[in-house]
C-alpha cells in the first residue's frame, strides 16, 4: 500500500524536493508598540511573517498591519541604483560620483555657514542610522538643524513630559495597564492604531477596570469602553483643570505625594480657580455632572492610568495638553506604581527612539539641553566641533527657512514632507529653492522626485538594529534579506 502511494503522489505532484524555510526574529515596523515578529525566508528572500509565539509585548499575536504588511519590502520598484538630476531628468550615476557629489556640497556650505544645512531623521529607521544622522548634523557639518516628525505628531510629549517628569516618554510598561482599576483613555483610538495594546485595555477590563474613553469621535477604542464621553475638539486643558478643581474642591488629592515628591501645587490651585463646572461645561460641551463624576472617579481610584495619544498632541497646544494629564496623575499620586502613570503612545514604530537618539534641535543623544552651555561644551570638547548653545531650526523652520532662501541644503532621510506636510504648494517651492535636496528612501516618493541626489537605501529585514517601543523596551533587528542589486 504504501509504495502505490508513492506512486500515485509521484504521478499527481511530480518530482518534489524539502524546502528549507528559515525564521528570523523582527519587530514590527508600523506602529510604537513593538510587536515581535518572525520573517520567513526561503531562498535568501523574506516571504512572509509570522508573530513571535513568546513575545513578551504582543504575546503571540499580530494585528493586520503586522501580518499582511511586509510585502513592500520586496517591492519591484525598489529604489537600486543612485541618481542624479541634471537639466531636470534623472540619470543613474554610481555610488562613488553621488556620495563625493553629497560630501563636497555639504562640506562647502557647512564650512560658509553651518545655519545653512538642515536634516530630516528618520523616525522608521534603526536607533543606530538615526543616530549617525544626527552625527552626521552635528559632528560633520557643525549644525543644529536635526529634527524628525515628532516634531508634527509627539513632540508635545518630549516637551511636555520632559517638563513635569524630566523624561518624554511612557512612565510605566505595557502590561501595567493590566494592574489599573481605572483607566482614563483620551485621545487615543488604541484599537485601530495600535491593536495589540488595546488588546491590553480588554485584559484590564477582564481584570476589573472601568475603561472611560474621551474623544470627539465615537471611535472602536470608544465602542468597547465602559463609558464614552464626547466632547469639542481642542478642549482638553479646560476639561482637565476642570477635573483638577473638582479633586481639589473635594479634598481628594493626595497630599503626602504632592508633599514629598512634587513642586508647583499651589501654583496650580490657583491656576485651575477660574475652570469652575459651568464654565468648563461650556467650553468642553461635557455636562457638568458628568465632569465632576470623572474627576470624582478617577481621584477615588486606587490605580488610575492615564493613555493618550496623537489626539491631543497633533494641536497648537499639544504640550499643555500632555502637561494637564502629568498634573492630574500627581495631583492623585497616580504615577510610579503598577496601573497608574501616564502612557503616551507612540505613532511611528521608532519615534521614542528617535527622539532618544537626539534627532531633536533642542536635544542631543538622551535629552540633554543643547541650551545648557556646560552640556554644548562638554559635547564640543569630545567631538572636537564648535557648536552654539542654541537649538537648530525644526522641520517646519527648516522648510520655512529653505523657502526664504536662508536654508541652502537639506538632507532627508526616509521622510515625505511634499506628501506629509500640510502646505504643500508652499512645501514644494521650499524644495525648489534649495541649492541641493538629498532623499535617501526605498521608493521615488513626491520628495524624491524634487531631489537633486537621491540616495537608495535598505529597509526593513536588510539590516542590523534596533527599535525602541513606545514602553522604551529596545529591541534587536535581524537581517533577513540583502537589498536589492542596482
Amino acid at each position: 500500500m504504501l509504495l502505490i502511494n508513492l506512486y500515485y503522489l509521484n504521478k499527481l505532484f511530480g518530482d518534489y524536493k524539502m524546502v528549507e524555510i528559515k525564521y528570523v526574529p523582527t519587530i514590527c515596523p508600523y506602529c510604537g508598540t513593538g510587536c515581535g515578529l518572525n520573517f520567513v525566508v526561503k531562498d535568501d528572500k523574506i516571504v512572509g511573517v509570522e508573530p513571535y509565539k513568546r513575545h513578551p509585548v504582543n504575546e503571540g499575536k499580530v494585528c493586520p498591519k503586522g501580518n499582511f504588511g511586509y510585502e513592500f519590502i520586496n517591492r519591484e520598484d525598489r529604489l537600486t541604483t543612485p541618481l542624479i538630476k541634471e537639466n531636470g531628468e534623472f540619470r543613474e550615476a554610481s555610488w562613488d560620483e553621488a556620495l563625493d557629489l553629497v560630501a563636497n556640497k555639504l562640506k562647502e556650505v557647512s564650512d560658509d555657514d553651518p545655519n545653512k544645512v538642515g536634516f530630516y531623521a528618520c523616525a522608521r529607521s534603526p536607533n543606530e542610522n538615526i543616530y549617525i544622522t544626527q552625527k552626521l548634523a552635528r559632528v560633520a557639518c557643525g549644525t543644529q538643524n536635526v529634527d524628525h516628525c515628532a516634531r508634527i505628531c509627539h513632540g508635545p510629549t518630549v516637551a511636555g513630559l520632559a517638563t513635569t517628569f524630566g523624561s518624554g516618554a511612557m512612565t510605566n510598561g505595557f502590561d501595567s495597564i493590566k494592574e489599573a482599576d481605572y483607566i482614563f483613555c483620551i485621545g487615543s483610538n488604541n484599537m485601530e492604531a495600535h491593536p495589540l495594546f488595546g488588546r491590553k485595555l480588554i485584559q484590564a477590563q477582564k481584570n476589573g477596570a472601568k475603561l472611560v474613553v474621551l474623544d470627539p469621535r465615537y471611535t472602536p477604542t470608544a465602542k468597547i469602553a465602559d463609558e464614552y464621553v464626547q466632547f469639542k475638539t481642542g478642549t482638553d486643558v479646560a476639561l482637565m483643570n476642570g477635573m483638577i478643581k473638582v479633586i481639589i474642591d473635594n479634598d481628594l488629592q493626595d497630599d503626602e505625594f504632592i508633599k514629598n515628591r512634587t513642586k508647583g501645587f499651589d501654583e496650580l490651585k490657583e491656576t485651575v480657580q477660574k475652570y469652575d463646572l459651568e464654565t468648563v461645561s461650556e467650553i468642553t460641551h461635557i455636562a457638568p455632572e458628568v465632569i465632576e463624576e470623572l474627576a470624582i472617579e478617577y481621584a477615588k481610584a486606587d490605580k488610575a492610568a492615564i493613555v493618550y495619544s496623537l489626539g491631543i498632541t497633533e494641536h497648537s497646544h499639544g504640550a499643555d495638553n500632555v502637561m494637564s494629564t502629568a498634573n492630574l496623575a500627581m495631583l492623585t499620586g497616580n504615577i510610579g506604581r503598577e496601573g497608574t502613570g501616564v502612557n503616551p503612545l507612540r505613532g511611528q514604530n521608532n519615534v521614542q527612539g528617535a527622539c532618544d537618539m537626539g534627532a531633536l534641535p533642542s536635544d542631543y543623544v538622551g535629552y540633554r539641553k543643547v541650551a545648557d552651555q556646560e552640556t554644548t561644551d562638554w559635547f564640543n570638547e569630545y567631538y572636537g566641533t564648535n557648536l552654539p548653545a542654541k537649538p537648530g531650526l525644526t522641520l517646519v523652520e527648516m522648510m520655512n527657512a529653505a523657502h526664504a532662501g536662508d536654508l541652502k541644503v537639506l538632507y532627508i532621510h526616509g521622510e515625505d514632507p511634499v506628501l506629509s506636510d500640510a502646505d504643500i504648494k508652499h512645501t514644494k517651492e521650499a524644495l525648489a529653492n534649495l541649492d541641493m535636496l538629498i532623499v535617501q528612501e526605498l521608493f521615488m516618493t513626491d520628495t524624491a522626485q524634487c531631489a537633486d541626489v537621491v540616495l537608495p537605501a535598505a529597509g526593513w529585514g536588510e539590516q542590523e538594529g534596533t527599535f525602541t517601543n513606545g514602553e522604551r523596551r529596545v529591541q534587536c533587528l535581524h537581517k533577513a534579506q540583502e537589498p536589492p542589486e542596482g
